[in-house]
């Protein structure tokens, strides 16, 4: 139990200003630089959210194109990067290459990673360069083809070139780029915060997505989409749903997928990506996924009155594509560097040193012995 005055947490405490993104938490709504995400899944593009996070604004059809062009002539990785991540262990936690290798891009551009307004360049490199690191990563441990840029690709097209080795079709790209846009942003997620305070200090854009990827890497925080499909592998059939997921209620278990800090009723992120769930089960011929996250949402809403956010569904997507578990929060980070370099930049603008209090609860008054006479 927190002592009087303290907000574990922090939850509820208002921290700062942003124009970025809201959460309507009680109607389950959000809002990227004013416009809600319903609209923004079903008629935009990640190129098109990366550029309203960024400027503010909605891009023109040339200010989208030059972007998407932008994008693709950013996502070669310097040859000295590529032979440092061909020294890392196969074995390594995805996770664990994509914090170092971010950090370590910084070393070969240093211009791209320094502080202020001229960071937007920096954003949109490590935008365009997070799914080079990760395909490079698991193509190497997968002994398939070395990675070529493909430039012509769209952001959400290129991460499963990079990834799977192959073009994707065009319901498999709108997924991934519904899915992309979905995880931008998120207001002050643990990881987002993490950037700002990073970035409070003056530091670098790099040292401030690094320390976003390493909060992500966290299981209370990215991740919880493999464990739902972990899950979906143990249930098996939706037959067994309710005996397996009553089992784990009654032991305490959380069962990942549902509930959130913020919303008080259904996530809007997951209420699309169950349609996608969907749409891409019933493309594969294989609704095996989808109907068992239908019956285990109806049964911990029965039991608990839990409703699902953004995890429940996306990793089901995922896994119809081809793409490994142990991936999914990488791809998480590819699409939220967008949010993360863009609260960055607005942090830049109104700078001011993140440094809470603590309240005290220790000794204060304990009396100094010298190292010869302490015993125990």
């Amino acid at each position: 139990m927190a002592a009087p005055g303290v907000q574990r947490g922090l939850e509820d405490v208002v921290a700062l200003e942003s124009r970025i993104c809201f959460i309507d938490g009680h109607r389950g709504r959000l809002i990227y630089q004013g416009y809600d995400i319903r609209d923004l899944a079903a008629q935009s593009t990640f190129e098109e959210v990366a550029y309203l996070l960024w400027y503010g604004r909605l891009p023109t059809a040339s200010q989208s194109n030059d972007l998407r062009a932008r994008f693709g002539a950013l996502r070669s990785l310097p040859p000295a990067l590529v032979e440092r991540m061909d020294t890392m262990p196969v074995e390594s936690n995805p996770m664990d290459v994509l914090r170092t290798s971010v950090s370590a891009l910084a070393l070969f551009e240093p211009d791209e990673a320094r502080p202020g307004a001229s960071s937007i360049g920096g954003a949109q490199r490590l935008t365009a360069a997070l799914p080079t690191i990760i395909g490079t990563f698991h193509r190497r441990r997968s002994g398939l083809p070395t990675i070529r840029p493909r430039p012509e690709l769209s952001q959400a097209a290129y991460l499963v070139y990079a990834l799977l080795d192959r073009e994707p079709t065009e319901l498999e790209t709108r997924a991934v780029d519904v899915a992309l846009i979905l995880h931008a942003d998120h207001e002050l997620n643990a990881s987002t915060f993490a950037a700002r305070v990073t970035a409070s200090t003056l530091s670098d854009l790099y040292s401030a997505v690094t320390s976003a990827v390493g909060t992500l890497k966290g299981p209370l925080h990215g991740g919880a989409n493999e464990r739902v499909m972990e899950l979906l592998d143990e249930i098996g059939t939706p037959e067994l749903a309710e005996e397996v997921v009553k089992s784990k209620l009654s032991k305490h278990e959380r069962i990942m997928g549902f509930g959130h800090r913020v919303y008080k009723v259904e996530d809007p992120r997951a209420t699309i990506l169950r349609e996608w769930s969907k749409k891409v089960g019933e493309a594969k011929g294989n609704l095996r996924y989808y109907e068992l996250l239908r019956k285990v949402e109806e049964v911990v809403h029965r039991e608990k009155g839990l409703y699902p956010n953004v995890d429940l569904y996306s990793g089901s997507i995922y896994s119809l594509l081809g793409i490994p578990h142990d991936l999914f929060t990488p791809i998480f980070a590819s699409s939220r560097v967008a949010g993360w370099t863009a609260h960055v930049l607005e942090e830049y603008q109104d700078l001011r040193l993140i440094r809470p209090t603590a309240k005290y609860v220790g000794a204060t008054d304990l009396a100094y012995v010298p190292i010869s006479e302490r015993t125990g």
